[in-house]
């Protein structure tokens, strides 16, 4: 016999009302339901578990590891500015320095429509 797909229309199986319906669903779904709850809490564990190992790791690196060692040698406050392109004789061979003349912008008069 083929299985029927479900339809909403159809009469759902009568049960007989005499008969007593565990509020918990059937041991199989108990038993399901069990396992579900069980393999979580394990998975929390593990998770705490793991967490507590970073964090261990995480002590025990810092306390074992080397402070950044201070300077012995003050810092030079004022390094002169170096061209580096300068430095390796790239530079561009400038003109001479002249004027350059200055144009200055005087107002023009508006033109009038005069009629």
């Amino acid at each position: 016999m083929a299985h029927q797909p479900f339809n909403s229309r159809r009469n759902p199986p009568s049960v007989d009302p005499g008969t007593p319906v565990p509020l918990g669903g059937s041991r199989a779904e108990a038993v399901q339901r069990l396992q579900v709850g069980f393999s979580l809490l394990v998975g929390i564990v593990l998770l705490v578990g793991i967490a507590n190992v970073i964090e261990n790791r995480a002590k025990e690196v810092e306390a074992t590891s080397v402070p950044e060692a201070a300077a012995t040698v003050p810092a030079e406050t004022s390094t002169p500015q170096s061209d580096p392109l300068a430095d390796a004789g790239v530079v561009p061979d400038l003109p001479a320095a002249t004027p350059t003349p200055v144009v200055t912008a005087s107002p023009s008069p508006v033109p009038t429509d005069a009629p």
